[in-house]
């Protein structure tokens, strides 16, 4: 017997929701028939469209019913659906299900619908302005940031502040796309996101989901007027948004406008902070210029690459490659992010050494994983999450094993550690941070004239307090720390 994938709950219970039909499908392939409509699948709470597309699944059967002879011929051969062939016939139905999960891709088996669907249907809509999203369109959604309101009330930035010197309470947090075609055990959304490996819905323009998702981050901060701690000028500065990471969730390179979207940004001197999970390799090498384009690489491994990440492609690894030998030649800033998580992927030192020397990033970011609470559709506990020496421990085994890097920075209460090319530090001096308004004239000549520019023509000199060994740890001294009623200054 094969040794079977061990699935989630979440996944379970969807393999075994459609197991009857898949079974009864997989059986009569097998004695030779021919599918003459598409097997659909569903997920158990899509109430919303399960009794309507059903009505037009039926619909379509009964019209190839009462026209067969004709069309039988040229139909069955344009929708046949493939099958997996079962090692052993004699598994059980639990052992069926595991191990026909890595042959059945559920997100893309879909029915004849006359009319594309909209990604967030109201059950989901439901649930995700009830954790505080501000919804943009069909398929979008923008959400404020802890460090958003950390660094209004004078408590510090986040590790970008640190890192590349943006202005936390002037960034928006936001997705173009809510899907994604991963289901990470680290997601801190709990997979309550829809998912897919294709883009399969009703598309919004790039400039309502700009427009839209502006309006309601200054919505969101504007409830900040009048709370107790909020500095008044850093709440003037918050209504003019100068950073955007996207980032909140999903996978914003899905999205088929993205660069539409970028370009629109640059234009109202926007920096755009863009991270994928390397599964749309030629989304990638399409991509224009970004002020920091990012790869989510959570593993260094085939076997825990699949185990973290929970890949929805076959050929997941493939792709991870492709986007890592793409990235090796974008000439803009480019990071590779490391998320630790304990007892999964934190003694893969050598072997993130060796994506790194592939790739060729101008950073690495380390970050230790950030417990979100428990969840039926992940195993992560707080006995998963280093320590930040821990942290610091990975980051100084791989640096020794890389030659062109070194440790540039640190932001402790993130637990993240940044690496630097050495090509960044000039005369001693480390040049991590962002010359933005460099970096939007170097953009807007691209797209005029298509003049390309380097990750190095957009460079500014990282503050001693960011600095890797620094007293501060990464908090920057014009704020101030605080446990409980007590404040403690930084500098």
């Amino acid at each position: 017997m094969t040794a079977s994938k061990k699935l989630s709950s979440e996944e379970l219970s969807l393999l075994l929701f459609n197991l009857v039909a898949i079974k009864l499908s997989k059986h009569l392939l097998l004695l030779k028939a021919n599918n003459i409509l598409p097997l659909y699948l569903t997920e158990e709470d899509n109430f919303d469209h399960i009794q309507s597309d059903f009505l037009k699944w039926s619909l379509q059967l009964i019209k190839y019913l009462e026209d067969c002879s004709s069309k039988f011929s040229s139909l069955h051969d344009n929708k046949r659906v493939s099958v997996w062939r079962d090692e052993n016939e004699n598994s059980s139905d639990a052992e069926d299900a595991e191990n026909n999960a890595n042959n059945v891709d559920f997100t893309n088996v879909t029915n004849d619908s006359d009319k594309i669907k909209e990604m967030l249907t109201p059950t989901l809509k439901k649930s995700l302005t009830k954790q505080g999203y501000h919804l943009v369109g069909t398929h979008s959604g923008v959400k404020i940031c802890r460090w958003t309101k950390s660094m209004l009330r004078g408590r510090g930035g986040c590790y970008k502040h640190t890192f590349y010197g943006i202005n936390s309470h002037q960034c928006m947090e936001m997705t173009p796309s809510l899907a994604c075609a991963n289901k990470c055990v680290f997601c801190w959304r709990h997979h309550s996101n829809p998912v897919g490996t294709e883009w399969k819905w009703k598309t919004d323009p790039a400039d309502k989901i700009l427009f839209d998702s502006l309006e309601g981050h200054k919505k969101m901060v504007r409830q900040f007027r009048g709370v107790p701690g909020v500095k008044d000028a850093r709440f003037e500065e918050s209504s003019t948004v100068r950073h955007c990471a996207l980032s909140l969730v999903g996978e914003p390179i899905m999205y088929p406008h993205i660069n539409e979207l970028i370009s629109k940004m640059h234009s109202l001197n926007i920096s755009t902070f863009l991270v994928t999970n390397a599964q749309f390799p030629s989304a990638i090498e399409n991509l224009i210029p970004v002020t920091q384009l990012y790869l989510s690489v959570d593993a260094a491994s085939k076997e825990s690459l699949k185990e973290i990440d929970r890949p929805l492609f076959r050929d997941f690894w493939q792709r991870l490659m492709n986007s890592i030998d793409i990235l090796r030649d974008k000439k803009q800033r480019t990071v590779y992010r490391l998320t630790l998580v304990n007892r999964y992927n934190m003694n893969e030192v050598s072997q993130y050494a060796a994506l790194i020397k592939r790739g060729q990033p101008d950073f690495v970011e380390v970050k230790g994983v950030t417990y979100c609470g428990d969840s039926k559709n992940s195993k992560i506990t707080m006995a998963n999450v280093p320590w930040h020496a821990d942290v610091v421990d990975f980051v100084q085994q791989l640096v020794f094993q890389l030659d062109d890097y070194d440790i540039a920075a640190e932001h402790e209460h993130s637990n993240c550690v940044l690496i630097a090319k050495l090509n960044f530090k000039i005369n001693g001096q480390w040049y991590t941070w962002i010359d933005y308004e460099k970096f939007f004239s170097l953009a807007e000549r691209f797209k005029k004239d298509g003049i390309s520019f380097t990750s190095y023509d957009y460079m500014a000199k990282t503050p001693d307090w960011a600095l890797f060994g620094a007293s501060q740890r990464g908090f920057d001294p014009e704020d101030q720390h605080r446990f409980g009623d007590w404040a403690i200054f930084a500098g």
